[in-house]
């Protein structure tokens, strides 16, 4: 096993403050357990400072001016919807969406600057669904698509881009389709929402042949998806040779999960961790939560994912 690299922790107690009605699965519990998948790991916890204003800078690399706005004139009339009936607000949901952004900023930082070997964000709500111009499926701001482009800026390039959630991360794809300095790959239940992700969509201009997908029928257990993780990350090495990773962690093909439909175990994370640690070798790495509807079973999820992320022997 390779020795045990530094792990840092970038999160903030604002993304509690997302609140959706009650019963809806992104659920304010879900932050605390993806903090407990971290206790115990010799993590660092970095200091999170949200400012406002160098947050939507960086947002609008991904999104359109109007998007942030948009949502902080909704939150004050909250409770409501955004965009879509699965965006539910609460007065908190722009404050969580700033943070989230915040804290993943401060990882690509310290990553970058050689601080941390991998970092992990844990925060709400998650992000990649949000589309260019409006939220979609739980997501405000792409959380992922906003830490590979401030990757980019620092010149960290080029990225890739993993993405292991039950569903398949439709805007983090667009935003990076046409582009050559990004490598976008998904392991995903399909046909389910959002209805992309198909295995012949691979990107456009410079961007062809640097998306790349590997849908999954429902039901697929450790042995297929980390199959297909493993088909993956070969078609990434073999393309480009990543500067950095950023990986949009889902946890909801976990057997346990409520609306994932797959069979994946804690320890089918550990071994999807476990991969993506040795593809990305000395290379930084920033994971950011995405799914994953089961507290319990997120605790579990994410704490194994980190062992095999980090290298860490266990008895």
């Amino acid at each position: 096993m390779r020795a045990t690299s530094r792990l840092a922790v970038a999160s903030h107690p604002d993304c509690a403050g997302h609140r959706p009605f009650a019963g809806h699965p992104e659920r304010p519990e879900r932050l605390p357990a993806a903090l407990a998948g971290a206790e115990g790991l010799a993590a660092r916890a970095l200091a999170v400072d949200v400012d406002e204003g160098l947050v939507l800078r960086a947002v609008a690399a991904v999104h359109e001016g109007s998007l942030p706005a948009r949502l902080r004139e909704a939150c004050r009339t909250a409770p409501g919807v955004f965009d879509s009936d699965d965006n539910p607000i609460s007065a908190g949901t722009y404050r969580a969406a700033v943070a989230a952004v915040a804290a993943a900023l401060a990882g690509v930082e310290e990553a970058c600057a050689g601080g941390a070997d991998r970092v992990w964000v844990p925060v709400r709500p998650p992000g990649h669904h949000a589309l260019r111009d409006r939220a979609m499926g739980f997501c405000f701001f792409n959380n992922a698509a906003i830490a590979a482009e401030e990757m980019l800026a620092l010149g960290a390039a080029p990225v890739a881009v993993v993405d292991f959630d039950v569903h398949h991360g439709n805007a983090t794809q667009a935003h990076f389709w046409e582009r050559g300095d990004v490598f976008y790959l998904s392991v995903h239940r399909y046909p389910a929402y959002p209805g992309t992700g198909a295995g012949d969509e691979v990107g456009s201009g410079p961007g062809r042949g640097l998306t790349r997908n590997y849908p999954l029928v429902a039901g697929a257990d450790d042995e297929a998806y980390c199959s297909a993780v493993a088909a993956g990350l070969d078609d990434v090495l073999a393309a480009v040779a990543p500067a950095a990773w950023v990986v949009s962690a889902g946890f909801d093909a976990h057997l346990e999960d409520p609306i994932g439909g797959m069979r994946v175990t804690d320890a089918g994370f550990g071994a999807i961790g476990a991969m993506l640690g040795e593809a990305a070798g000395k290379s930084p790495l920033l994971a950011v939560l995405e799914g994953g509807y089961a507290p319990e079973a997120l605790a579990r999820s994410v704490r194994s994912f980190l062992v095999g992320l980090n290298g860490i022997a266990t008895s």
